[in-house]
C-alpha cells in the first residue's frame, strides 16, 4: 500500500508542477515524503509550535484556525527552505475542516511562494471549503462509512 500512496496522492494534481511538498507534523511527516519522492521534488516539514525544542534556524510561522478538535495552533517552516519561485503541494493524511491547509497556505504565501493545492488521503471538508482551498482526496468520509 505504501508503494502506491505517494504516486496516488501526487496523481491528484496531474498537471501541476510542484517544486516542493510541505506537510504538517505528525502524520504529514510520513505521507509527505512519499509524495515528494514520487514527484522527484524536495520535502519541507511544517512543525507545530511548542511541540519540541526550538529549531536552531530562522522559522516562519502562521496561525491555524480552529481545527476539527476546536483548537487553534501555529505551524512553522524553516524559512530558507521555501523561496518565491517555489510551487508548493501541501500534503496531509486527513482534511476535516481545512484549517491546516488554510494555515499552511497563509504560511507559504507569506514566503512569496505559490500553493498549487492540497492532497490528502481522506477529504471530509465541506465541498465549498475543499474547492476554495484546492483540497483533493483519494477518499471521502462517505467512502469510509
Amino acid at each position: 500500500m505504501l508503494d502506491g500512496l505517494g504516486p496516488g496522492l501526487a496523481a491528484l494534481f496531474p498537471d501541476a508542477t510542484p517544486t516542493v511538498v510541505v506537510s504538517p507534523e505528525v502524520t504529514g511527516f510520513l505521507v509527505g515524503p512519499l509524495v515528494a519522492r514520487a514527484l522527484g521534488v524536495g520535502f519541507v516539514e511544517a512543525y507545530r509550535a511548542g511541540a519540541r525544542l526550538p529549531i536552531a534556524e530562522p522559522m516562519t510561522w502562521a496561525e491555524v484556525p480552529a481545527d476539527h478538535r476546536g483548537a487553534g495552533q501555529r505551524l512553522g517552516v524553516r524559512t530558507r527552505l521555501i523561496g518565491r519561485s517555489d510551487r508548493v503541494l501541501l500534503v496531509d493524511d486527513w482534511a476535516a475542516t481545512g484549517a491546516q491547509a488554510r494555515g499552511l497556505g497563509a504560511l507559504v504565501a507569506a514566503l512569496g511562494a505559490t500553493v498549487i493545492g492540497t492532497a490528502v488521503i481522506v477529504d471530509e471538508c465541506h465541498p465549498a471549503v475543499a474547492a476554495e482551498l484546492g483540497i483533493r482526496g483519494l477518499l471521502t468520509g462517505d467512502d469510509l462509512s
